[in-house]
């Protein structure tokens, strides 16, 4: 195992973060904040509570967990295809490294990032709402498994994008709706039993409803079923990642 050559990755990537802080860091964190003011003060004065907990506190999990999915993937697919666009990606592809050791350096500094950010959202959401954590390690557990998978999925997206538009794609037209309609603001409980057989079908309820879990020991779903569920979409971006290398697709061509 290279390690000079995943630090370098890992350092290079992280020095891109601290030198972009105000859209690294500053614009999510102002987004959530916006979107406490509009779903807790707005709408929480209409919905006091759900299964026994405040609204502006029961939509934390669901906010956060936005804010990791769509960091996690727009972080590491842009680390990616950067290399690819300006084609310093053959100096990487031609280094004495491993496929695993480019993986785990742009990932590790994906999730790093994200991770950060994710602790930054519970910092500013205990500003507006009081926050209980019931299980932390379960909490952490979630927030790591998230982040690597995620990033992960980015990196994946990353190789596959030819453009900068396709870079957005994903995120914006298909996982920002997901977690939306994944009761990140309500529980499925509340929807008709039709809607809620529907919602079985969204991959982010798992996530969601997991992460809640080790807030307030509420959940939608079995607690191993989230689990399950992400350990076997990290199992598939593993696969897919190992098949592109082998392969070299969009790559090597």
């Amino acid at each position: 195992m290279n390690f000079h050559a995943i630090q370098a990755i890992y350092q290079f990537e992280m020095a891109r973060t601290f030198r972009t802080l105000l859209q690294s860091i500053a614009s999510p964190v102002l987004s959530t904040s916006l979107y406490f003011i509009v779903f807790g003060s707005a709408i929480g004065s209409r919905i006091q509570e759900i299964d026994g907990i405040h609204y502006g506190s029961f939509i934390v999990p669901g906010l956060v967990m936005l804010s990791l999915l769509t960091e996690s993937i727009s972080n590491a697919s842009f680390g990616i295809y950067f290399p690819k666009f300006n084609g310093t990606i053959y100096e990487i592809l031609s280094a004495p490294v491993t496929m695993w050791e480019v993986v785990i350096g742009y990932v590790g500094a994906a999730a790093t990032k994200s991770l950060m950010l994710g602790i930054l959202m519970l910092i500013t959401a205990s500003f507006f709402v009081p926050i209980r954590i019931d299980h932390p390690f379960l909490m952490v557990f979630f927030l790591l498994l998230t982040c690597i998978s995620f990033s992960l999925f980015g990196f994946v997206i990353g190789i596959w994008a030819d453009s900068f538009e396709k870079l957005q794609m994903i995120p914006m037209l298909v996982i920002t709706p997901l977690v939306f309609l994944g009761g990140s603001f309500y529980s499925i409980q509340m929807l008709p039993s039709f809607w809620q057989k529907i919602s079985m079908f969204n991959p982010v309820l798992y996530l969601v409803s997991g992460f809640r879990y080790s807030f307030f020991e509420r959940a939608d779903v079995a607690l191993s079923v989230s689990i399950g569920m992400i350990l076997v979409f990290l199992s598939v971006c593993l696969a897919v990642t190992w098949l592109i290398f082998r392969t070299g697709y969009k790559i090597k061509n």
